[in-house]
Order: C-alpha cells, then structure tokens, then sequence
C-alpha cells in the first residue's frame, strides 16, 4: 500500500482522502513496465527490452528526483524527522523492485535465453579455448586502456563519472616502494562494450557472449604486479544530474549549460551499486568517499548496469525473439496533391506511430521547397542528434525563407544536442530564440506562412509530442495540421511572445500555460460539477501522462462528488486517490502499459449534448501548468474529434489485455482478461493501421 502523505479539505469540511505519494507512484509505474518482462507471451529479447527500461527509469529516477542534500543527510543517521523517514521507506521500496528485476534476471531470463542457444558465460563455465581467446582480447582490447589507481596521499580517491562502471581491489603485500596501502580502484572505460559476442571458433556455432566486467575481473590479478588481489567488487555510483542554471543571473543561457554539462557527470552521489558478494569493509569504504548512508547502497546480484544489456538485443542477432516490425501506414493524406491545398478542404490528423511521421515531414519539405513560402517558425524540445526535420530547417535557411526556433536548451538529457543544432542554426542564419526566462517552452508547433495571391495564408502544425523521428515511432501522439485561421493566428501571436517577450494579445482558440490553461482546465471541470449538481449528464475522460498537481486533482475530486462520471487514463504517477467510498466513488483512473509508450494528452469534457474535445502537449503537473510554456487547443470538426474519442479514449477504456486500474487503497491492479473477448486498444490500432505488422494482443 501507498502512503498518503497530503491531507486536503473536501467542499464540505470532512477530512478527504489523502494524496497518494508521487515518488511511490512512479515506482508502481515501474513494477507496471516490469510487468512486461514477466509475461510468457512477449517475445524474449523484448522481455529483455522491458527489464533495461526500467533500469533505465530508475537511473533517472535518482538522477532527478533524488535531493543530493537529504541523502548526504542520512550518513548522520538522524531519528524522528519525517523526512528522513519518508527516505527511508522510499528507499526500501526501491530496494524491493531491484530485487524483483534482479530476479527475474537470474531466475526466468537467463535460464530462458540459454534454453534458446544464448549464454552470457562467466570465467568458471568457460573452457580452455574460451579462455585463451578471453585472453587475447584483454591484452589486446582492454589492457591498454586501462590505468588502476593505487590510493594514498598523493593519489587521493579518483572522480569517478555518473553511471560508469569501476572495479575497487583491496590488495594484499606491499607496492613498488614497500607500503602497505591496500585500496585501489580500476575505471572502467566507457568506449569499451559492455558485452562481447565470442567467434564461432571457440563458441561452437553458439550465441555465446562475455561481459566486460567478467573479461576485467578475470585477469585483476595481472593489473597489481606483485601484489595480491583480495576482497574485490564492481561498482557504479548514480549522481544528481538536474542541470541547475540560475537564468536570472547569466548573460548567456547557452554558455551557461554547456559549461555546465561539463560537470553534469560528476554531481553529488545519491545512490551506489555494488555486487552482491562486496565485503562489509569494501562497501563502507565506497559510501565512506561517496558520503552516502547504507539506505543508498544497492547490493546486485549480476550486473550493475542492466542497461547496456540491451546491447545483447542487437547482437543476438534473433528477429524470431522479438516483435515483428511494425508499418505505419500513411498518414491520410492524397499522395500527389499539395498538402497546403489539402488543408484548405479539412484538416489533417495524424495518430502516430499507428500512421507515419513522414506526414509532418512531408509537410515541412512541402514548405521548404515552395518558392510561396515565406517563413517558417518552429518550438524544438527533442529532435535528437541526427534529424531530417533539422535538416529541412536548414535547407529553408539556404533558400532564403525567415526561419525562426525557439530551441528549449533546458530540455533534460537533450541539452547537448539541443545545444548543437541552436548553434549551427544561428550559423547559417537563422533566427534563434531560447524562449522565456524561468520557463521551459514544452509546447510543439510549427507556424508556415505562405504568399497566396495578395494574402498571406499560415498553416500550423500542433502535436501532443516531440519532432523526434525515432520516438515517433515508438510514442502514441497525435499531430494536428491545420489552416484555421484563429488557430494559427493564435499560433503567430505566441511565437511573437516568445521572441520578444511582449505581452500576450487575447487568444481565441489556444490555451497556454502559465496564463490560461491551469485555471481554463478548473474551471471547466468545475462547470461541469455545478451542472451535475443541476442533474444534468456530464462527463469527464482525460488522458496524460502524470496527474499531480493538487489544484487540479482538487477540482477532479470536487466534480466527482458533485455527479460527474470521471475517468483518467494516466499512464506513470498518479496522486488522485480513485474509488474512495464517499468520496471519489465516480472517477476510476486506470494505466495503460503496452508496446508502445502513451504519450498522447487528450481532454473530452461533455455535459449532456455537447462535446468538448482537446489536444495539448501538456501533462497535469505543477510544473506544466506554472513554470512550462504549454499548449491545449480544441478539435472542432466532428469527424476528427469522434475519431480522437474512439482511438484515444473508448479504446483504452475497454483495453483488458495492457490495463491496469488504481484500487482505493493506492494499489494497481491487472484489468481481468477474458481471453475469448481480449481487447487491446493498441494491438486493434496496429491491426487497423499497419501494413503488415503482426501486433501483440487481443485485437
């Protein structure tokens, strides 16, 4: 069971329920992800997939929510504060769900993956001829690169990165110059793989492989000439890495983030991992110099980074262990028509990854090789490092169209890269813009302007996600392109705000965060409580990703108990307490964990007749509604807005095969399947979508 921490006041004075506790809501998030690797029926190497992925939610789980000073705290082993005890049921939680992964990882996958002729072997199961060539490869690969670090005064405790993987070595005997220091430690360099495929020659035709860390550990001895090596262990050390920049206090923003994505590998520790058989004195020693309390050790019993096993995916080489690529059909758009005269008859949505991001492509190079085109205006949060649509932006500036980015720099573990394409831009020509001060520009648009005859026409692109082509693929968003004109007008009008800074005109379609959304979004969930208290019919179906903030989850709350039927599909962290007997009887809030990540924002709200329907790229947090430039804006046309309530709603209301619904008590629970009536709201839209994809699931 979840703690409830919050305590707010229902309408009436009573006591209401307490929220359910943020951190342990991303935790249950991740058992739900775990899940997957669990289930027989995923395919092995993606089962695989699923456990690195929550390894890899757990590293940035440390990396940002981790407070760096309430961990160095623990080392002083205060009693009483709440705080502390808070960390330390937090930090058995965690404990637990490592010791879940680590589990699975020994007990069911491993046995599985050598069942079907792939084996990671370690030095005890290999053979002779395995061996030698182990051998040979250390002396060859690995030695040269390596440099142990005997400690003492003149060689104090090395900096060791974030996330990488070292050795520490306690030695037996004297050094070269007869003292007795007894502490060394082995960085492990990260140009190394982590995992090595042994040749056919030695491995008898066999998917067999060879970690690095296996090959390191095998051959330590040779590293300390002369001296014995004793109790050893690998060891990786989680730091906070949330680049903090006071903007009020820069000249340059830009400069101020590469400068410090420089240190951003090397901030204070918050968590230690460590192998399972780590002697007591070896491990005191390491959160001795990471002045880390035990509550942060991790004791594993296998690799300590989980993550770079996904490297095993590729190199297994086994398309029969994983799931059938999928075909994104095209999008609806008339291959051969002008998309810009398409968009004057309807407008035109795209669910991704069900149908192609190549439409949003396809849109973007339309405009980039029309000589009508005037300007282009464009939000970047994530791109990643190699991107087409960056590409055409730079293919515009050469043909001599106005480009203007806002590139958000702050977007996190994107910074580098975001950084890369603002400089190259503002290189060729480009107007580059970093948004507003103390706010991250979260919002995804795009803004065309376009000479037809003496009018100048706009055309905008809006999305629920990023202008990432690979995640689109993977992530379920929907793109919006339209030629409306007050909503592109809109569009312009923020575009102009961002850059200048110049006070907001009254929009008429769009609502954005910090000014309108959060208070739009009460108090249209707050209409919709008083009409129900009237007795008239009203509805509320919301899908996010998160659902946090309390003013929100206040008004939801208040709704429900006035007669609005409220249901909330939140795919991570979740602190509205549903099904409380008296109190939030009427809202259910359920999780859908599939193949495909739930990235769509989508709000219908309806009070008898009418129907409101929105699209925004922003979740229901704090940090969303106040300190993010976000978007929401409506679908008007009825066929597009019946098709958003079908695919993105009702499907995943009646999904029993990737459904998980929160209890009153704080807990998830699996949807019952009735396998003859399965029905699995992404696996339908593959099937519906694709063009030759097998999908998982009931259909």
């Amino acid at each position: 069971m979840l703690s409830f921490l919050k305590k707010p006041t229902s309408p009436a004075g009573q006591a209401a329920p307490g929220l359910l506790d943020r951190d342990h809501s991303i935790l249950a998030f991740n058992e739900r992800v775990l899940d997957w690797a669990v289930r027989d029926d995923v395919p092995l190497l993606e089962r695989l997939r699923y456990l690195c992925i929550v390894s890899s939610n757990l590293d940035e789980f440390f990396e940002v929510r981790a407070e760096p000073h309430l961990v160095a705290n623990m080392r002083h082993d205060h009693k009483g504060d709440f705080t502390v005890e808070s960390f330390n049921r937090l930090s058995a939680s965690l404990q637990s769900l490592v010791e879940k992964q680590y589990a699975l990882y020994n007990d069911k996958l491993m046995p599985a993956f050598e069942a079907q002729g792939i084996k990671i072997i370690s030095h005890g199961e290999r053979n002779t001829a395995q061996r030698a060539w182990v051998r040979q490869y250390f002396e060859r690969e690995v030695r040269p690169l390596l440099i142990p670090v005997g400690l003492d005064p003149s060689h104090p405790f090395p900096q060791v990165a974030n996330k990488s993987l070292n050795f520490v070595v306690r030695l037996g005997g004297k050094d070269a110059f007869g003292r007795e220091n007894e502490i060394a430690i082995v960085k492990v360099p990260r140009v190394l793989p982590r995992l090595i495929r042994l040749p056919d020659k030695v491995s008898g035709n066999r998917a067999l492989f060879v970690s690095i860390s296996s090959v390191i550990r095998a051959h330590l001895g040779e590293l300390f000439v002369g001296r014995s090596v004793g109790q050893f262990s690998q060891f990786r050390v989680t730091r906070h890495s949330d680049l903090a920049v006071d903007e009020e206090d820069v000249k340059n923003l830009r400069t101020a983030l590469r400068q410090g994505l420089v240190h951003r590998h090397y901030g204070q520790a918050v968590r230690l991992e460590v192998s399972a058989g780590c002697s007591p004195y070896l491990a005191d020693f390491l959160l001795e110099q990471f002045e880390l309390s035990h509550q942060s050790l991790f004791r594993v019993p296998g690799p300590v980074n989980l993550v770079r096993l996904t490297q095993l995916i590729d190199l297994a080489d086994r398309p029969d262990l994983c799931f059938a690529p999928y075909k994104a059909s095209h999008p609806q758009i008339t291959p051969g028509q002008s998309i810009f005269e398409q968009l004057k008859q309807r407008d035109i949505l795209i669910h991704q990854p069900y149908e192609s991001f190549d439409g949003v492509l396809a849109f973007l190079r339309e405009a980039v090789n029309d000589p009508h085109v005037l300007a282009i205006k464009q939000t970047i949060y994530r791109t990643g490092a190699d991107s087409e649509l960056m590409d055409l932006l730079r293919e515009a500036v050469r043909r001599g169209k106005e480009v203007t980015v806002v590139v958000e720099l702050k977007a996190r573990f994107d910074e580098e890269a975001n950084i890369n394409w603002a400089e190259m831009l503002e290189s060729i020509g480009a107007q580059v813009v970093y948004g507003v001060v103390g706010l991250k520009t979260h919002a995804k648009m795009m803004l065309i302007t376009r000479r037809e005859g003496k009018t100048l026409k706009r055309y905008g692109h809006l999305s629920t996600g990023n202008y990432n082509p690979r995640t689109a693929k993977l992530y379920t968003d929907i793109s919006h392109i339209t030629a409306d004109t007050a909503l592109t007008t809109d569009m312009e009008h923020v575009f102009v705000h961002l850059a200048s800074q110049s006070r907001l005109p009254r929009l008429s379609k769009l609502w954005m965060a910090p000014f309108h959304l959060h208070r739009n979004l009460i108090a249209r969930i707050d209409a919709l409580g008083k009409a129900a208290e009237k007795g008239r019919s009203c509805r509320i179906v919301a899908k996010m990703n998160a659902l946090t903030d309390d003013a929100l989850i206040a008004s939801l709350m208040r709704a429900g108990k006035s007669g609005v039927k409220i249901d909330l599909i939140v795919r991570g962290a979740c602190m509205l307490p549903a099904q409380v007997p008296g109190h939030t009887d009427n809202i259910r809030v359920r999780s859908i964990i599939g193949r495909l990540l739930e990235h769509s924002r989508v709000f219908y709200f309806r009070e008898e007749e009418l129907e409101l329907v929105y699209l925004s790229s922003a979740d229901w947090m704090n940090r969303n509604m106040v300190r993010r430039v976000e978007l929401a804006w409506p679908v008007t046309d009825e066929q597009q807005k019946r098709r958003i309530v079908d695919e993105c709603l009702v499907a995943y209301l009646h999904d029993t095969v990737d459904a998980w619904e929160l209890g009153p008590d704080g807990t998830y629970f699996r949807i019952k399947q009735d396998k003859k009536a399965a029905h699995g709201a992404q696996a339908a839209l593959m099937a519906r979508y694709g063009r030759g994809g097998r999908a998982l699931g009931g259909a």
